[in-house]
């Protein structure tokens, strides 16, 4: 008697739509988890941008008795925040990062502020 092999060719349909469900639900994790990630990082790009203002703002003082406008300091460019420098007297000033572009998903940490008492707000974002 004569047996035939059946030689298997590759994945099934079942198979395969499993490893696709499977795709998907580690994409369906792993997407958002980047994503915030990636808001985190440009969040410390703005803060450190806010704080080189700030050190620039103190050298500005030193020089001229006081603090400096917008057009005096190094404003830096960036592709997620809009820097201002504001409140600008002898003695205070207030630098602000806004959220724009993908940035503005940072919810709760659209605007960072920072004064020359080095106050940060909001608190939960620095």
């Amino acid at each position: 008697m004569m047996q035939r092999c059946k030689l298997n060719q590759g994945f099934t349909l079942i198979e395969m739509m499993i490893a696709i469900v499977i795709m998907g639900i580690l994409a369906a994790v792993a997407v958002p988890s980047y994503q915030s990630q990636v808001r985190e990082s440009r969040r410390g790009d703005g803060q450190t941008a806010l704080m080189q203002m700030h050190m620039s703002q103190e050298n500005y003082r030193l020089q001229n008795v006081t603090y400096g406008s917008a057009n005096d300091i190094a404003i830096p460019a960036s592709d997620f925040y809009t820097f201002t420098v504001s409140n600008v007297s002898a003695t205070t000033f207030t630098l602000t990062a806004t959220a724009k572009n993908s940035q503005t998903s940072d919810t709760g940490c659209t605007t960072l502020t920072l004064n020359q008492s080095l106050t940060r707000t909001p608190a939960g974002c620095w």
